[in-house]
């Protein structure tokens, strides 16, 4: 699957399915990861300590991957955006985005790249190219580009419909710490308060016929919002995938040796 696949799948009414690597910077770990079923990879780098060469290794490794290789940047800057995809990345997160002029920096970036300055800001307000050549050059060239707001503040869900109406958004991401710590009750996911406001955004954003990713740590958080409507699906993290499993595991064999 490649960028463009994975948009035409979620624009079909279908599912893509992923996780976020915080931990793993070996290109060699890629072959592991292209070989699980994963449809997509979040590379982290707000919270990740990751060098820009180091995310440029990596990203090197997924050109014969069939994961599409998605970073989340820092910040929601264009710098950071062209950055990652200039690295290799097929898509970007952009985290903790609350109003439209944040979006149309990260869509008009991630969209119409390498096109700067007044151009790019008259084309995202306006909708306006600078010739049809230069329009068919920048979509082509784009066109496996996957970009996703993130929405992860009270403040952002009350500027979603308006963040919304940014034509280029291929996901709505919602970060459940942020999200809840905003909310006023930080990692408590099963209040209602919590729950009835990410319900909001998937609804919302669907509306608009765009895809929400929700994410969650376990199991059977993730699979409560892929119920409720997320079709963007972002599940858990390499790190603690790996640790349970070892956790898992040698339970199993202390249980068998008697000393479980």
């Amino acid at each position: 699957m490649n960028g463009a696949e994975l948009k035409a799948t979620l624009a079909g009414g279908g599912r893509v399915y992923g996780s976020m690597i915080t931990h793993g910077r070996n290109p060699r770990w890629v072959e592991a990861l292209g070989g699980i079923g994963l449809d997509y990879v979040v590379i982290d780098t707000e919270h990740g300590p990751r060098s820009r060469a180091e995310m440029a290794d990596y990203l090197a490794a997924f050109a014969n991957s069939p994961v599409v290789p998605i970073v989340r940047i820092p910040i929601p800057t264009s710098h950071y955006v062209t950055m990652a995809l200039d690295a290799g990345a097929q898509g970007i997160l952009a985290p903790y985005c609350e109003t439209v002029e944040e979006v149309r920096e990260v869509i008009g970036a991630a969209k119409w790249r390498p096109l700067k300055g007044e151009a790019v800001r008259s084309l995202m307000e306006s909708g306006e190219h600078v010739s049809d050549a230069t329009r068919a050059y920048l979509e082509n060239r784009n066109r496996n580009t996957v970009a996703i707001i993130g929405i992860e503040s009270v403040e952002a869900v009350n500027n979603l419909e308006a963040i919304l109406q940014v034509p280029g958004i291929d996901g709505i991401f919602v970060g459940p710490n942020d999200m809840s710590i905003s909310v006023g009750f930080p990692d408590q996911y099963d209040r209602p308060e919590y729950q009835d406001i990410v319900k909001k955004v998937i609804d919302t954003s669907e509306a608009h016929g765009i895809p929400t990713l929700v994410h969650h740590q376990t199991a059977d958080l993730s699979a409560h919002w892929v119920r409720q409507g997320a079709r963007f699906v972002l599940h858990t993290t390499d790190r603690r995938t790996l640790a349970e499993a070892y956790r898992r595991e040698f339970a199993a064999l202390r249980e068998v040796a008697g000393e479980g």
